[in-house]
């Protein structure tokens, strides 16, 4: 079972008809009605199950700059910005605050890449450094080992998963969004070839713009209109303990374990390299995309027959829209974690910080993320459906780059001038003779 998250109320009437309809209630698909509110456009957010039900709550919290491919660090630093005033902007508490961002070297050639990425930044004069000695230690209080150096940005931070998307939504209905939570949308209202309306569960919406912001349902929605996407899903196994003292408050990633001190006084902690990959149709059916990055990442994927696996072999991709769809049966993914992955994880923190060894593990949870083939999400208009923009396969950073990639959306819905280039992020990179170059190094 997934972890708690705070609730959103759910707006009792429906109206006819809307300027833009947001499909998905996660952190992209909030950030997106908070900016179309925020500019005065109607817009109606539409989740099938509740706000942040699924990755958008059960990601890690981090919100970094650290280690982002070139391509996406001037929507993260954009992100950044809006993060920072993000409590302010929603009246709440979404447990944004700059407690830094650290990966540690732990061989020469983590070294290497680190100085790399450190030339690649400079530009964007974002105060990252290389730590040693001392100061590394210093952020890494009471470590039971020694490491070579690390790659650090102090004005990184994080925020709770479970916090924030709720925030955001309910920050999004003061300004004037409809927040449909139990509403799941079937499928697309179309009039000579444009998007008309967003038909749901509970009747139809027209508008004159999409937003389809569905986390790991995306592809199998964008299959249904003859578009196609290729997308997989990635597990992540995710544990969270009890209060301790004394523990480091920086983000820090190594292959064996990453953790993150939460507001609660506990920590996130996860098994830094290592996932599933259910084996499914959309395996075979992007092969073709996917396979650099299979060969690239072999040692840290796992493929796997699983439950997943089984409901995407026999499920429909398309359907009738009179009828009750995919994502009204299956309304939230809610998958087992991997236990030995977070066993693997709890043992190194262990070795790292002893004190852990007796604080309590009060829960695990998994989630499915979604993955693109080069590692950069999808944010763009669909060609073949005038009318849809895509944000999407955000492979597990979307979280940190959500309020940027939400308002992006929204630019690119209504026409309005980006707030970073999109180009990098179009939907046709895979088919317009591009060489696939696979994302973040680090």
């Amino acid at each position: 079972m997934g972890p708690y998250v705070d609730s959103v109320r759910s707006d009792e009437q429906m109206p006819a008809a809307t300027s833009v309809v947001v499909i998905g209630g996660g952190i992209i698909g909030t950030s997106a009605a908070l900016s179309l509110a925020a500019r005065g456009i109607p817009v109606v957010l539409c989740e099938k199950g509740y706000i942040a039900c699924e990755q958008s709550s059960r990601n890690w919290g981090w919100c970094r700059q650290t280690g982002r491919d070139e391509r996406e660090m001037p929507l993260i630093v954009e992100s950044l910005r809006l993060w920072r005033d993000m409590d302010g902007l929603t009246y709440s508490a979404t447990g944004f605050r700059e407690c830094g961002v650290m990966y540690v070297a732990e061989s020469e050639q983590d070294e290497h890449r680190f100085q790399a990425w450190l030339e690649m930044a400079r530009p964007f004069d974002i105060g990252a450094r290389l730590l040693r000695g001392a100061d590394l230690e210093r952020l890494m209080g009471g470590a039971q080992r020694s490491f070579r150096c690390a790659l650090h940005v102090p004005g990184d931070g994080c925020a709770e998963p479970q916090k924030a998307a709720p925030a955001i939504a309910r920050a999004a209905q003061r300004m004037g969004a409809i927040i449909l939570a139990h509403c799941a949308a079937r499928g697309l209202e179309r009039t000579t070839g444009r998007v008309s309306g967003v038909i749901t569960e509970r009747g139809t919406i027209g508008c004159e713009a999409v937003i389809l912001a569905g986390g790991a349902w995306t592809g199998l929605f964008c299959s249904s209109l003859g578009v196609r996407l290729p997308q997989l899903k990635v597990l992540s196994s995710v544990m969270r303990t009890a209060s301790v003292a004394g523990a480091p408050d920086t983000c820090t990633y190594m292959d064996e374990v990453a953790y993150r001190k939460r507001l609660d006084g506990g920590y996130t902690i996860a098994r830094g390299s290592g996932f599933v990959i259910p084996v499914v149709p959309d395996s075979l059916r992007y092969l073709r995309e996917f396979l650099p990055i299979l060969k690239k990442e072999r040692g840290n994927m796992k493929p796997r027959l699983n439950a997943q696996s089984l409901k995407e072999w026999t499920a429909p991709r398309r359907w009738p829209l009179d009828r009750p769809s995919p994502f009204e049966r299956d309304r939230v993914l809610d998958p087992q974690p991997d236990r030995a992955l977070n066993r693997a994880a709890h043992q190194a923190m262990v070795r790292l910080f002893p004190q852990f060894r007796e604080v309590p593990i009060v829960q695990e949870w998994a989630g499915y993320i979604d993955v693109t083939p080069d590692v950069l999400p999808y944010i763009g208009p669909t060609g073949a459906v005038p009318g849809l923009t895509v944000a999407t396969g955000f492979s597990g950073h979307g979280f940190g780059i959500g309020p940027g990639a939400g308002r992006l959306a929204a630019d690119l819905a209504t026409a309005q001038n980006p707030s970073v280039d999109p180009a990098p992020f179009r939907l046709s990179r895979f088919e317009d003779g591009s060489p696939i170059v696979i994302g973040p190094e680090i």
